[in-house]
């Protein structure tokens, strides 16, 4: 069975010719039916950079728009999304206090939401660790995470957050605050009990019911794009695979699929996602 007539997208995927397969990989997933990627800036250590600043975050953001320039060689639709991994609070406060770390990364935060602004960028990329840390730590990578979510409600834009494991409900009265719609804030790696928009890892087990009860949600793969973790988190072709397997075994319909890969992620990102 062939996958249905609708776009097949990928909402977060990394794709790094430096330290991976680079266009290679991408190619991978058009091949196996994919039309549309979100590529998610990668965490500024992947690069060699160390920020000092907000705008030394600009090395980032300029590699991960040249990467798209060269995905979209290959026929795909590319939607970069910009911003500071959470975890980059541990990497700064080891070599500043938690108050300039925070600073820094709400200053990277600032700069990428210029580039949307600009038009080069769809969303922001934001969250908190996603492993315990102390209080403090907590308290400060919170901050940031607001802050992204007023400049998404500033720049009408979605912001993915990267996050624990769960529901993260308390974000809800943060976006409520910063006057972002909570449906613009999507929760990659997503569990199906958090009220923020999900982002499912393509093999989650839930999707089928999910989909079936209507459910609004996009699917992802998280493919880390490193030659030391080869396939990490799963590899490139598995959203299309994945979604062609639930249709041939009549677990989502091709309504489904297209709530899934256009009508959501058009909708959630403010992009119009159709068959190219």
């Amino acid at each position: 069975m062939k996958l249905p007539a609708t776009p097949i997208t990928d909402d977060h995927i990394h794709i790094d010719p430096q330290n991976g397969r680079g266009v290679e990989a991408a190619k991978d997933f058009r091949r196996s039916g994919g039309t549309h990627i979100f590529l998610v800036a990668k965490p500024s250590w992947s690069l060699g950079v160390e920020p000092s600043s907000g705008e030394d975050y600009r090395e980032v953001f300029e590699a991960t728009l040249r990467v798209a320039d060269l995905v979209r060689e290959t026929g795909l639709v590319v939607y970069p999304v910009l911003g500071v991994h959470p975890a980059e609070m541990s990497q700064l406060a080891a070599r500043m206090s938690l108050e300039e770390a925070a600073a820094v990364m709400m200053g990277g935060l600032d700069l990428a939401a210029r580039y949307v602004e600009e038009g080069r960028a769809v969303a922001l990329k934001s969250g908190r660790p996603h492993y315990e840390v102390v209080p403090e730590v907590l308290a400060a990578s919170n901050a940031v995470l607001f802050h992204s979510l007023e400049l998404g409600a500033a720049c009408g834009c979605a912001v993915q957050l990267h996050a624990e494991s769960g529901p993260c409900a308390d974000v809800v009265g943060m976006a409520e605050r910063a006057g972002i719609p909570v449906e613009r804030v999507v929760k990659h790696f997503a569990t199906p009990d958090t009220p923020l928009m999900p982002s499912f890892i393509a093999r989650h087990e839930d999707i089928p019911t999910l989909a079936r009860s209507g459910r609004r949600f996009t699917m992802e793969s998280d493919y880390m794009d490193e030659n030391t973790r080869p396939g990490a988190v799963i590899g490139p072709k598995s959203v299309p695979r994945f979604t062609r397997r639930y249709l041939e075994e009549g677990l989502i319909t091709e309504e489904d699929a297209w709530r899934i890969h256009a009508e959501t992620p058009s909708s959630t990102y403010g992009v119009d996602i159709a068959l190219p």
